[in-house]
């Protein structure tokens, strides 16, 4: 017996795929120069310089929202 998914799984595997790909557009952005040298400056935060701190930062973000789309998409 064959299952198919339906148009609604169909649907919802196109809107994860987009969801996904504008993910990876974020973080491009993100991660390059313009955008990037917000960060450059000499300022601690916790005692942390603030460039190192931002992308540790920004990098967690992104994880986490993959993560979240990922459950999302399982259930």
């Amino acid at each position: 017996m064959n299952h198919r998914p339906g148009a609604a799984g169909t649907m919802h595997r196109h809107l994860l795929s987009q969801r996904l790909i504008a993910l990876f557009a974020l973080a491009l952005l993100l991660f390059n120069f313009p955008l990037l040298a917000l960060w450059d400056a000499d300022v601690l935060v916790f005692g942390l310089p603030l460039f190192p701190t931002a992308l540790f930062a920004l990098w967690a973000l992104l994880i986490v929202l993959l993560a979240l789309l990922m459950e999302r998409a399982a259930e």
